[in-house]
């Protein structure tokens, strides 16, 4: 009876305390020049207290126990300490005033630094600045309502070991808004890989899309999600299995093994497809062995194994021993090699490639080699194959954490009553196989944003979708093309901006590493909408266009200092008559307009820019060097008017 007394009045005493959200921490940054709402929870009968630059504030918690504080204005400066007391005490140190921005997205927002420094060697030594800080959100789902903390997290200043965690777009993009204007940058990055827009959506805003809040209410049922994960995990863990159980390369006798005799493997060129080879179109364990002769000075020093991309996971070994694994296809293969593996001239490297469907192999132009300091063996080349289990594909599972509803609620809602200064979104990949509703679910997100942050229409900067994919040798339709179209009809939502990263992309990886060039449209886009400068921010946007005999004429707003054709002739203009069957056309500049043609069509009726999953070598420009977004002037498609665009307040 006694200890039952002893845990209750614990349990009152703990919960009686001030307790602060995650966001509330020591290292945060504080939006400048706007009151400020500082909050937490404590028990209902308590005073809160806070001490903050001279001044004394007071609050009671209401009947739930949250409390809040508003904070008078402040210019940007730190670092200062906070106190807040009740029946505890808490100090917040080093905190600062600046701007803070919200960095949310998939992947591509989500990408970390240090998945980039092969771009940019030198990026994290040259990385120290306390001004300039991440908070990064741990990813999770809810379904059932919308939270009102955070699961963990702490702010963080950029270091050399700190930087490598930053989102690789946020730290470019705080990096040059640091340069210009010298003032604290807070980042909240709040990412997660492979999400559609929907799921960043709150409950009220899916309300215009039934389809997705119906699945929103179906997730809601605890049971229907166990049932979901548990099926999943149990479909896996039976592949695996049966994967594992077939392998032939993997029994008794080891394929890794140095002294296994591969004479009757087959042979491919690395990299590849298999199902190009021989062994045709087949998913399960395929085994890759490789013999390479290693020189002397690469004997006894750890050594580098880079095997690009790999469609979809893999383990490696060299001289029978192992020295790394990835799980999934999109990650670049880099393993470490210790310094007694390596020996003088003859080693062998054996890769166990697992692919659960599709096309398996080795991702072409991604780098190949085994490398010892500035020394390098290039990997590339025949290699022996041989299928050590053939398999069903995996069936598909069921991507809970992206379903609708389930991140707005436990990675935006517990930040919606944290001052920021605005918003950098990139996403939309997972919403190309169903682009033509994209404009109206993100604008509808935004709007929703902004209406549940209760700060007015903060500044929303976004990024186009990138080049990606084989490139086309005659105009086609383009599911990329028609997302990009609905991410550039959403500059119809004010004190929006766009970065056209159609330039900066890799057909091969849907993760380009250039995240530097969109921090720093990002950052462009940034200093006009949010800190009023009167710069040149993008690049060209379609205007209208005038047909006159066989030619189309192009006007465009944005042009900057001008139009220019970076590189040589314009290209990637496509032309149609009234069949709208599209061809390559001639283009070029007439001051600050295209005109378009094809001597074959007597009577034009559209133009196509940049319309493709990758539009390699489209360069319409103006001169500040920022590129042209892809458009089409089908008359149904007269989707923007930048004489709008250009009149509204931003």
């Amino acid at each position: 009876m006694l200890s039952c007394c002893i845990v209750l009045t614990i349990t009152q005493f703990l919960f009686s305390q001030v307790r602060l959200p995650a966001l509330i921490s020591d290292g945060m940054v504080l939006q400048r020049d706007t009151e400020l709402k500082i909050w937490g929870w404590a028990d209902v009968n308590e005073t809160v207290k806070i001490n903050f630059k001279a001044k004394e504030y007071s609050a009671k918690p209401d009947q739930d126990g949250k409390w809040f504080i508003t904070l008078e204005r402040m210019q940007a400066g730190g670092p200062y300490e906070m106190q807040i007391s009740g029946t505890n005490s808490i100090t917040l140190r080093n905190i600062l005033a600046g701007d803070v921005w919200l960095c949310s997205g998939q992947s591509n927002i989500e990408l970390p630094v240090s998945r980039v420094l092969d771009r940019y060697p030198d990026l994290a030594a040259k990385s120290e600045n306390p001004n300039i800080r991440n908070f990064l959100v741990l990813k999770k789902y809810d379904f059932k309502s919308p939270q009102e903390d955070l699961s963990g997290g702490k702010w963080k200043s950029s270091n050399p070991e700190n930087v490598l965690e930053f989102s690789a777009v946020g730290y470019f993009f705080a990096k040059n808004l640091y340069e210009k204007y010298k003032v604290p940058i807070g980042l909240i990055t709040s990412g997660y890989g492979g999400s559609p827009v929907q799921s960043w959506m709150s409950e009220d805003a899916l309300e215009k899309f039934p389809e997705h809040l119906q699945t929103a209410e179906k997730f809601k049922d605890a049971n229907y999600v166990d049932e979901i994960l548990h099926k999943n995990k149990q479909t896996s863990d039976e592949w695996y299995s049966r994967l594992n159980q077939l392998d032939k390369g993997n029994q008794q006798s080891k394929w890794y093994d140095v002294n296994y005799p591969a004479s009757d493997w087959d042979s491919m060129e690395i990299p590849g497809y298999w199902a190009d080879q021989r062994l045709g179109k087949a998913n399960g364990v395929v085994w890759f062995r490789k013999e390479i002769d290693v020189p002397d000075v690469m004997v006894g020093k750890p050594a580098k194994l880079l095997l690009g991309c790999i469609v979809d996971a893999d383990t490696a070994y060299v001289n029978g021993k192992f020295v790394g694994t990835t799980s999934y296809q999109y990650p670049p293969r880099k393993y470490d090699i210790p310094a007694d593996i390596i020996k003088a001239g003859k080693n062998i490297i054996v890769i166990r490639v697992i692919n659960t469907s599709g096309r398996g192999g080795f991702v072409k132009e991604k780098p190949y080699q085994l490398s010892v300091g500035e020394n390098t063996i290039d990997l590339k080349g025949k290699w022996l194959y041989k299928l050590g289990a053939k398999m069903e594909p995996l069936p598909p599972s069921t991507f809970v954490q992206w379903q609708p509803e389930g991140l707005y609620n436990a990675m935006i809602a517990p930040l919606l009553d944290f001052k920021i200064k605005g918003v950098v979104w990139y996403q939309g990949e997972s919403n190309t196989g169903k682009p033509e509703n994209y404009y109206n679910m993100f604008s509808t997100m935004i709007t929703d944003w902004w209406q549940k942050w209760n700060q007015g229409n903060f500044p929303f900067l976004y990024v186009q979708l990138a080049n990606f994919m084989q490139a086309r040798e005659t105009p086609s339709e383009s599911n990329w093309a028609m997302l990009r179209e609905q991410q550039l009809k959403t500059l119809n939502v004010p004190n929006t901006a766009m970065a056209v990263a159609i330039d900066l992309g890799e057909w091969n990886d849907i993760h380009p590493l250039n995240k530097e060039d969109v921090g720093k449209r990002l950052a462009l886009a940034a200093q006009k909408l949010a800190y009023d400068n009167d710069i040149v921010y993008s690049g060209p946007i379609y205007d209208s266009m005038e047909i006159k005999e066989n030619k189309i004429i192009l006007s465009f707003a944005n042009t900057g200092s001008g139009l220019i054709a970076k590189g040589g002739e314009l290209k990637q203009f496509a032309i149609a008559g009234a069949d709208k069957k599209f061809i390559w056309a001639k283009a070029e500049i007439n001051g600050d307009k295209v005109i378009v043609w094809n001597d074959s069509i007597a009577e034009p009726a559209a133009v196509r820019y940049a319309w493709a999953d990758n539009p390699e070598g489209a360069n319409l420009y103006n001169k500040e060097g920022l590129p042209a977004s892809p458009f089409r002037t089908e008359e149904k498609f007269n989707y923007f008017s930048p004489s709008i665009f250009l009149r509204r307040k931003i």
